[in-house]
C-alpha cells in the first residue's frame, strides 16, 4: 500500500480509558535491546524507493530487493537488511514493526551524552540522576525480589536511582566486554564448565568465534572511537545471551525488565552494504531476538522488545565507506502484542531540504511517545505515572500495541 509522504501511520494516541496491562492474565514483560554506538538504521530498515538513498550511499547502500544481496521487501518502499533475515518470519507474523525518523529532538552527537539523555527519559538535559526505568520500577515499591536483569559490565543508568535496590541484578553468565585472550583463565574455567553440557559447550564455542572475530574487526577500525559502546559487549554471543534471558524469566515470573546492551554501532570507515562489518554485527543481533521470541513460548504473546539506540547516522557516506553521526533513527519493536507488519512514522524524506542540518534524516517521532504508549497499554500505567516516568514530556502517548 502506497502511502503519501507525510501521512501519519500511527493507530492513534492513547487515551486514558484505554490503558491496560497484558490481556492474558499473564506478568507484561518488557526487554530493552540498548544499541551502543548509534547504529545506522537507514540501512538496518533502509528507504529503497528513495533515489538519495542510492545516490548519497555509493558503496554502502543495500541492493533492491530480488538483486544479489539485496533487501527484504518490507512495504514497497522500506527494505530489511539481509543480514537480519531470521527476522522476516516475526515481520510476516505481524510481530515485528518499525517506527522510522524517530529519536530525541534536541540531542546532540555526543554518544556519551545522547545516551545518558536517552536512558534518563530527558533528552536535552544533562542533570537527570536516575533512568526511566528505574522510574518504572519504582512505581513498585516495595518488592522484595529481582524484577529486572542486565547484561553489561556494570548496572545501566537505564535501572540506576534511589528507588531502586534489590529489583535489580545482573543476568547470570558473560557481562564484561572481553575477548578470551584477555581474560584466559576466566575463559578456560568457562570452557571447562560447558564442556560438561554438549548442549552448551556448542553455543559456547560459537560464541566465543563470533566475538573473537567481531573484536578483530573492531581492531582492524581505528576510526571507530571505543567510548561510543559504553563498555557494552559486541554482539557475537548475542544468541545465548537471549537464552539465557529467556530461561530466567521463563524461570522467575518477577522478572519483567530487561536491559540488554550491544555495542559496535560506531562504523565510521568500512561499513558494509550486505556483506561486511555493519552486516556481521546485525546478524547474530536478529538472530538473538528470534531466539528470545522462540525460547520464551507462550510468553512471548505478553512480551514488548524495544531496540533502540542513542541516535542515527549520517544520509551520505562518508569518505571511509562508513557513515557518521547523525540525527533521526529507527526504533524496533517485537513481541506478540505488538501490532507488527508496518514501518511507522511521518517519514520526511531524504532530500537534502528536508534533512537535519541539511545531513541527517529528520525526527518526527519522539521515543517517547513511543514508550509512553507501551508502558501505558503494556503495564497499565496512567497519567500520574507517565507523567513521571518521562517528566518533561507533553506529548501523546502512541498506540503500537494490539488490545
Amino acid at each position: 500500500m502506497q502511502l503519501s509522504r507525510r501521512h501519519l501511520l500511527f493507530a492513534g494516541a492513547l487515551a486514558p480509558s484505554m490503558l491496560r496491562a497484558a490481556p492474558s492474565g499473564n506478568p507484561p514483560r518488557w526487554v530493552v535491546v540498548l544499541l551502543r554506538g548509534a547504529v545506522d538504521g537507514l540501512s538496518v530498515c533502509a528507504p529503497y524507493a528513495e533515489p538519495e538513498y542510492g545516490a548519497e550511499r555509493p558503496s554502502i547502500a543495500l541492493p533492491r530487493p530480488g538483486l544479489e544481496g539485496g533487501l527484504i521487501d518490507l512495504d514497497g518502499r522500506f527494505g530489511l537488511h539481509p543480514a537480519l533475515a531470521a527476522l522476516q518470519p516475526l515481520w510476516a507474523a505481524g510481530q515485528l514493526g518499525f517506527v522510522h525518523a524517530c529519536g530525541a529532538p534536541g540531542v546532540g552527537r555526543s554518544h556519551f551524552e545522547a545516551q545518558d539523555e536517552l536512558e534518563a527519559g530527558t533528552p536535552g538535559v544533562k542533570t537527570t540522576p536516575d533512568g526511566w526505568m528505574a522510574r518504572l520500577i519504582g512505581l513498585r515499591a516495595g518488592a522484595e525480589q529481582v524484577q529486572a536483569v542486565y547484561t553489561g559490565a556494570t548496572r545501566p543508568k537505564l535501572f540506576k536511582g534511589s528507588g531502586v535496590g534489590v529489583q535489580v541484578a545482573a543476568l547470570p553468565g558473560l557481562s564484561a566486554r572481553r575477548s578470551r585472550s584477555q581474560a584466559p583463565a576466566l575463559s578456560g574455567a568457562l570452557e571447562r564448565l560447558y564442556a560438561q553440557d554438549p548442549r552448551y559447550a556448542q553455543a559456547w564455542k560459537d560464541g566465543q568465534m563470533g566475538r573473537d572475530q567481531l573484536d578483530q574487526a573492531l581492531a582492524e577500525t581505528p576510526s571507530m572511537d571505543p567510548k561510543a559502546d559504553g563498555g557494552a559487549p559486541l554482539p557475537g554471543g548475542f544468541p545465548e545471551t537471549a537464552r539465557r534471558l529467556a530461561r530466567v524469566m521463563r524461570a522467575d515470573a518477577g522478572v519483567q525488565f530487561a536491559c540488554l546492551e550491544l555495542g559496535g554501532w560506531d562504523t565510521h570507515a568500512r561499513q558494509g552494504a550486505a556483506q561486511g562489518q555493519l552486516a556481521g554485527r546485525l546478524a547474530p543481533l536478529g538472530q538473538g531476538l528470534a531466539v528470545l521470541a522462540q525460547d520464551l513460548g507462550a510468553l512471548w504473546q505478553d512480551t514488548v522488545v524495544t531496540v533502540i539506540s542513542e541516535f542515527g547516522r549520517t544520509v551520505a557516506e562518508n569518505g571511509n565507506g562508513g557513515t557518521d553521526h547523525g540525527h533521526g533513527n529507527v526504533l524496533w519493536q517485537l513481541g506478540g502484542r505488538v501490532a507488527g507488519g508496518r514501518v511507522l512514522g511521518d517519514w520526511p524524506g531524504l532530500q537534502r531540504s528536508a534533512r537535519h542540518e541539511g545531513r541527517d534524516l529528520a525526527i518526527t517521532t519522539d521515543y517517547r511517545a513511543v514508550l509512553s504508549g507501551i508502558a501505558a497499554q503494556h503495564l497499565g500505567l496512567r497519567d500520574a505515572a507517565l507523567a513521571s516516568l518521562f517528566p518533561r514530556f507533553s506529548g501523546a502517548a502512541l498506540n503500537l500495541l494490539r488490545a
